[in-house]
């Protein structure tokens, strides 16, 4: 049996997206999964069921396979340290890492770069936060994401709780006055080369992702050059390999500033896969694998992604069939999860020349495949 060229550790539907590419590539892959029925353990026969946290899952999941991925950033450094000893060649490697994993060390890189970030501070008292200043966001460093491990703080009785239950380290951010949020993506390879996708503004809803608009609308050139070129500087200069993620704030004042950071496939790139040459998947799977990267130009003026988050309706591949009829050149992406509310269980694109027929068709689709419109 031919040996994996690429293992994948986690079965999330970023290992699931993986894997159209990897098998038009000729790629064998080989998988990490938390059960038996997770996202990506559907489509990839070849996975061991273990836990990230456990060193000997890791090994036996990875086999021989000569590079490792990640679908989260949750690996433990010293896990990834003992795979790079044992020649595997973890990509983005555990030095990158870190700054995806800890909030504290990339604001503290990132400052050190010079990278325009919101104003920040460790927390580590209640006087810390009387300091910083009201109103302000307090975060944990490690283990948030979608809005977990985030609050915003208007007074100091909001904080109180969180300051003395804390188990992990803490930071304040400035309570951004933000206009709107915006995606800059780049793959890099592990030879340095870069390309980088459109800009792209992203819309939430409680603290998750739910609309991804590509190209970002009305976007000034200078702001967008400026995004572009941070997204390229943090990858070369904090050595990721893969894609990457730069989400930022643009603010009214005229301000870009960097709000998190992802090594790994992202949520505002999932419209690549219908709305450009080369999808953030596939330049994923290059990127790591050390082969020439696609174009990431757009085939459609306007491209939409909008989050299918899970409702009340259980059998989304029974309201598959009705949304295909009513918008059958919306493109739907089903993840395979099981339905909770609010979880994101798949997402759909819609493209094409006029931005506000895309955002409807888009927005019905998904509303369609949720059961939430006839």
């Amino acid at each position: 049996m031919t040996s994996p060229e690429l293992a994948i550790i986690g079965g999330g539907q970023l290992a699931r997206m993986m894997t159209p590419p990897a098998i038009a590539l000729g790629i064998k892959t080989r998988l990490l999964a938390e059960g038996d029925d997770v996202s990506a353990a559907q489509v990839i026969p070849d996975y061991v069921v273990g836990s990230h946290l456990v060193l000997a899952d890791l090994k036996a999941a990875i086999g021989e396979a000569p590079v490792v991925t990640f679908d989260h950033e949750h690996v433990p450094s010293e896990h990834l340290e003992a795979l790079s000893a044992a020649g595997h060649a973890c990509r983005p490697g555990p030095h990158a890492l870190l700054f995806a994993q800890d909030k504290l060390a990339m604001r503290r890189r990132l400052t050190e770069l010079q990278v325009p970030c919101p104003r920040w501070a460790q927390i580590q008292s209640m006087q810390d936060v009387r300091d910083f200043g009201f109103p302000l966001v307090l975060k944990t460093a490690r283990g948030g994401y979608d809005g977990k491990g985030v609050w915003v703080i208007r007074e100091e009785a909001e904080a109180v709780d969180i300051i003395e239950n804390a188990t992990v380290e803490l930071l304040a951010e400035e309570l951004v006055d933000f206009s709107r949020e915006l995606s800059a993506q780049v793959a890099r390879s592990a030879s340095g080369e870069v390309v980088a996708y459109p800009v792209v503004e992203s819309r939430q809803e409680n603290g998750v992702c739910a609309e991804v608009i590509a190209p970002a609308p009305n976007l000034d050139s200078v702001r967008g050059a400026e995004a572009a070129a941070i997204a390229r500087s943090v990858a070369e200069r904090l050595d990721v390999v893969g894609m990457l993620a730069v989400e930022l704030f643009e603010t009214g004042d005229g301000r870009i500033l960097v709000n998190e950071l992802a090594m790994r496939p992202h949520n505002t790139g999932h419209w690549s896969i219908d709305g450009a040459v080369t999808s953030q998947f596939e330049n994923h799977v290059r990127a790591v694998l050390d082969l020439p990267l696609g174009s990431t130009a757009p085939v459609y003026a306007w491209s939409v992604m909008v989050n299918i988050l899970g409702g009340t309706e259980p059998d989304l591949v029974a309201r598959r069939r009705v949304a295909l009829a009513a918008e059958p050149d919306v493109h739907i992406h089903l993840y395979g999860k099981e339905v909770k509310p609010g979880r994101k269980v798949g997402h759909v694109t819609a493209s094409g020349t006029d931005l506000e027929s895309v955002l409807d068709r888009a927005r019905r689709s998904a509303a369609l495949v949720k059961g939430e419109e006839n």
